[in-house]
């Protein structure tokens, strides 16, 4: 799983450009937002993530996400392996069937580049 990063957050910011990033980051950091940033910028990947968000837990098995989506499940596979890769999600085994699950602290780094 990727670490977890400390994003440099403006509480308030100039009217130009309100919270978000507040200092510049290290190349390090830049390099692990990148990756966070590429994992969700797949319209797949967003609706499954918004679907995984949606359901109670934040947690879904592979197969309701397949259905709702509306992909094949290699596909689908394919998308929540980068987003697992990502850190953005958790993946379970239970019996004989995959489960993911949102991991919260991750999503919040998102937000703070983004808000």
């Amino acid at each position: 799983m990727a670490a977890s990063i400390d994003v440099p957050v403006l509480q308030t910011g100039p009217a130009c450009c309100p919270g978000g990033l507040g200092s510049p980051i290290d190349r390090e950091t830049a390099q692990e937002l990148a990756g966070l940033l590429k994992a969700v910028a797949d319209p797949a990947r967003l609706r499954m993530l918004a679907w995984i968000r949606a359901q109670e837990g934040c947690e879904s098995c592979v197969c309701d996400i397949t259905e709702a989506v509306g992909l094949s499940q290699a596909t689908v596979s394919h998308h929540l392996k980068k987003l697992v890769d990502a850190g953005i999600l958790e993946r379970s085994k239970r019996g004989y069937w995959t489960w993911y699950s949102v991991v919260p602290s991750r999503l919040g780094e998102l937000a703070a580049v983004l808000a």
